[in-house]
């Protein structure tokens, strides 16, 4: 294994290590870029979408400038428009609904379940009325939620799917990776996902040749010639050193992801059974891609000082759920008074450090910390 940080301090993430082992395959790969100058779009993010595509299993993907844009044209490109309402959960980053919003349509969250903190379906159900256009999917923390049966409900009734996969490059649920079974799956390359890129970049992954098109179209100013515009598009593309870095690292995300999966089941076999703990796990019949390792604790944040004191860095996804954030006050839909599991969580989420260059002996110094402090109160 590659050797932990020089300093004590065990980092929530380590993207040095990650570049540093990667320098003479990024070094090669930012050269062809230099040497053909075709910086925004252009061969080389050609030839990421063919191998992201096929990575999906499915027929396309269409990169672009982040993940949020990623989802604000899918939205688009399934229809969504101003007064329509989307059915999503507000335990995940902004984006998701923001993109919602944005789009002019109404976020109706839902709750999540307690075990996974991923959509409660029954609750996704009930919440469907006229209004609703499309579901928005979150895979969380790399967690890959049950599309098959969302999708199940969704296409009885005309709604669209969208998967936000942001979280989940690689994962799978029934065999089949996350991103390829809603009508289309959005991805963010944000530099420390598992898939990430040096800078900003997305991607949208979908079977659906005609939507593929307009989203081509739309991410380059409804284009469809060098000065010819069909319909008001944005700028949305990826450069071409984005597409470049992203090939390399296609090449290592199934090492990456399996080393993540062996962090994510040692820390596992050391706390699954720690009272004041409780593991959020994923679903049955899935294969994580373990993007972050949560757990859920009472006194989260007396637990993670005590764990700074001990030289280890983490994190808190997702502290204010989407309803309580005040960029979203007026602009949702609730299913309820109040959304109880997604309240609860939101003080009780701590991530712990999670990276394909962790050491064993790193993992096993954060497992034993935590429990230190857990038994400290």
């Amino acid at each position: 294994m590659t050797k932990q940080s020089p300093t004590n301090l065990i980092p929530l993430v380590d993207l040095r290590l990650q570049h540093e082992a990667l320098k003479s395959e990024l070094d090669q790969a930012l050269s062809r870029v230099f040497t053909s100058s075709d910086f925004i779009l252009g061969r080389e993010v050609e030839a990421f979408e063919t191998e992201f595509a096929a990575f999906c299993g499915v027929e396309h993907a269409v990169g672009c400038g982040n993940g949020t844009d990623a989802l604000e044209l899918a939205l688009w490109a399934v229809g969504v428009k101003p007064g329509d309402e989307v059915i999503t959960v507000s335990h995940t980053f902004a984006a998701t609904g923001e993109a919602i919003v944005r789009c002019g349509a109404v976020p109706r969250f839902v709750d999540v379940n307690p075990d996974d903190l991923l959509m409660d379906l029954s609750r996704m159900e009930m919440a469907i009325n006229p209004k609703t256009r499309a579901i928005v999917a979150v895979h969380l923390y790399g967690n890959c939620i049950d599309i098959k049966q969302i999708v199940s409900v969704a296409r009885s009734r005309g709604i669209k799917v969208i998967e936000d996969a942001a979280q989940a490059h690689g994962g799978t649920i029934g065999g089949l990776r996350a991103g390829s079974l809603g009508d289309v799956g959005c991805f963010s390359f944000y530099p420390a996902k598992n898939l990430g890129a040096c800078g900003d970049a997305g991607a949208l992954v979908t079977s659906d040749s005609d939507l593929a098109g307009r989203v081509r179209q739309a991410r380059d100013h409804g284009r469809q010639g060098k000065y010819e515009h069909a319909f008001i598009g944005r700028n949305s593309r990826m450069d071409a050193v984005q597409g470049a870095i992203l090939r390399i690292k296609l090449r290592h995300l199934e090492k990456w992801n399996k080393r993540r999966r062996q962090i994510a089941d040692r820390y596992c076999r050391q706390l699954a059974l720690f009272p004041g703990l409780r593991l959020v796990n994923p679903p049955p019949d899935s294969e994580p891609s373990r993007h972050l390792f949560v757990v859920q604790i009472d006194e989260r944040d007396a637990a993670r000082q005590a764990l700074l004191r001990s030289g280890i860095s983490t994190g808190v996804h997702y502290p204010i759920p989407l309803h309580k954030q005040s960029a979203f006050t007026g602009l949702y839909q609730p299913t309820d008074a109040s959304l109880p599991v997604t309240e609860a969580a939101a003080s009780r989420v701590l991530s712990l450090p999670i990276f394909p260059e962790m050491t064993d002996e790193a993992v096993d110094r954060v497992a034993k910390s935590l429990a230190a402090a857990i038994s400290k109160g």
